[in-house]
């Protein structure tokens, strides 16, 4: 109910303002939602905040460019659009600032099963211990959990109709995906070190 009366009180067509204010302060809006939020925006969660005359993705490139000399950046993930770290500074921000939350702190088995659970989903634990012949153990699977990388997907066909396993949008945010689509393909992952030699090993 506040959230829509606010949306009913914004004036998102700006009409009072010369046009290339306009634009300014739409894209002002555009990075002070980004900025605030811990997930990805939507486009048409973006649109409500500029009004349907504007064009988010113009918006979006024209700021894009304006923080081109800023230590962060705009990124599309996940289906949406949010700021985030440049590479280059990831280091600096880990020797000063309090991200512990952030950090992924997952072990390289860890790693190496998320993989296959985004390569394979939905996938089942049965299904998981196939792949790396031996059991995935309830904790590894519950770290995952926790970190909002996996969540339940739909229950297996097979007889008992095991649970399976899927990944979230945080796991594509988390490593700058805009869908699964942007994985890596297994030369990729070969050429990396998680190829099927390495994950055996594990």
């Amino acid at each position: 109910m506040g959230s829509d009366m606010a949306e009913q009180e914004l004036d998102r067509a700006l009409e009072d303002l010369p046009p290339e204010l306009r634009w300014r302060e739409w894209m002002r809006r555009i990075e002070a939602v980004l900025f605030a939020s811990a997930s990805p925006v939507s486009s048409e969660a973006l649109t409500r905040v500029i009004g349907p005359s504007a064009s988010v993705d113009l918006l979006i490139a024209d700021l894009a460019v304006e923080l081109s000399d800023h230590p962060f950046e705009i990124a599309q993930v996940a289906g949406g659009w949010m700021l985030r770290t440049r590479s280059a500074y990831s280091a600096v921000i880990r020797a000063a600032a309090d991200v512990a939350d952030q950090i992924l702190d997952l072990r390289e088995f860890d790693v190496a099963v998320l993989a296959a659970i985004a390569y394979q989903q939905p996938i089942t634990r049965e299904g998981l211990k196939n792949i790396f012949g031996k059991e995935i153990s309830r904790d590894l699977i519950g770290r995952l959990h926790a970190r909002n990388l996996i969540t339940t997907g739909p229950r297996s066909p097979r007889r008992g109709a095991p649970y399976t396993f899927v990944t979230t949008d945080q796991f594509l945010a988390a490593f700058g995906l805009e869908s699964l689509r942007e994985l890596p393909d297994k030369e990729q992952l070969d050429d990396a070190g998680f190829g099927e030699e390495q994950t055996q090993s594990d």
